[in-house]
């Protein structure tokens, strides 16, 4: 295993403040140094490493690719280390800091968006980066300290923390509903317009999850000519239009129910629901922000359970 020399942390924060200040002659200033010292002490780092870690020109610098995510990683390293110190000395009495936290539409849009005035206005000090998207990440390789996903992660080296059980339902809009009827059986369901969604994942179509009559769980493959791929609420937009019927959470038809642009059908067979979780590294040290953010949502969130 090669030796880490205890000099190269001081070259390693010079390499990410010039990364962030895209200036050797910048980084210099903020640090005391000279232009030459910052450039002389990277270029020692890169021959080490044995990559280019910056594109250089006459005028500015630029990460490579390689520099991109030793970046990312080194940014990661050096903010556990402070939060370690932190930790150690009492000192870390107010949450502070970048937190990133990449987390799906729906969750976004419906649940997640709405409360963080009040997450900002309780902790002024932390800087949001929201990344919605439907896709799997790496922590690590892209720096995200938490996810906010459906499901139980499959990845033994992610903990998850449930946020809670999203109930579902059926919804169609008053106008659908005033031209096909309301179905009142599940076998209803064959005589209606009812809109898919295809599992990204899978390429199939999600089942519409019930209870029966005596209270077990019935899982329908409804057939239908009629789904959405990749974005969910695009399936919610075209059952608020009047396309049909769509199997969607409580938490996003609220608004909609409200203002009267949707109804809920079959409640006689409600009560299914689907977990959320937040979602971090088995071996990550959870920083002050991180535990304020989770603690935050297990307060705003109905239903979320305490804390462990």
């Amino acid at each position: 295993m090669r030796s880490f020399d205890p000099v190269q942390l001081g070259s390693i924060e010079l390499f990410c403040r010039a990364a962030e200040l895209h200036s050797f002659t910048a980084a210099a200033e903020l640090l005391g140094l000279t232009p030459a010292s910052v450039s002389r002490s990277i270029s020692r780092l890169e021959a080490r490493l044995g990559v280019r870690l910056f594109a250089r020109t006459t005028r500015n610098i630029r990460l490579t690719n390689e520099g991109e995510i030793y970046y990312r990683q080194c940014q990661q390293a050096l903010e556990q280390i402070a939060e370690a110190e932190r930790v150690i000395t009492g000192t870390q009495k107010i949450p502070s800091g970048r937190l990133r936290v990449s987390v799906g539409t729906p969750y976004a849009h419906h649940r997640l968006l709405p409360l963080l005035p009040r997450f900002q206005a309780e902790h002024p000090q932390i800087e949001l980066d929201i990344s919605i998207a439907n896709r799997v990440i790496d922590f690590v390789d892209e720096g995200f300290d938490l996810a906010i996903r459906l499901g139980t992660p499959k990845d033994s080296s992610l903990i998850a923390h449930k946020l809670e059980d999203a109930t579902l339902g059926i919804f169609a809009s008053p106008d659908y509903l005033r031209r096909r009827g309301r179905p009142v059986t599940l076998d209803d369901l064959d005589q209606h317009d009812c809109i898919r969604f295809i599992l990204p994942s899978s390429g199939k179509p999600m089942p519409w999850e019930f209870r029966d009559e005596n209270g077990k769980p019935v899982d329908i493959n409804v057939r239908s000519p009629y789904s959405v791929s990749d974005d969910v609420l695009g399936a919610v937009s075209w059952a608020v239009a009047g396309g049909g019927l769509f199997q969607f959470y409580h938490f996003i038809a609220e608004s909609a129910l409200y203002r009267n642009a949707l109804t809920e059908v079959l409640q006689n067979y409600s009560g299914r629901s689907r977990p959320f979780s937040i979602l971090y590294p088995q071996n990550r040290h959870l920083s002050a922000r991180v535990r304020a953010f989770v603690d935050f949502l297990r307060r705003a969130i109905p239903g979320a359970p305490p804390r462990e």
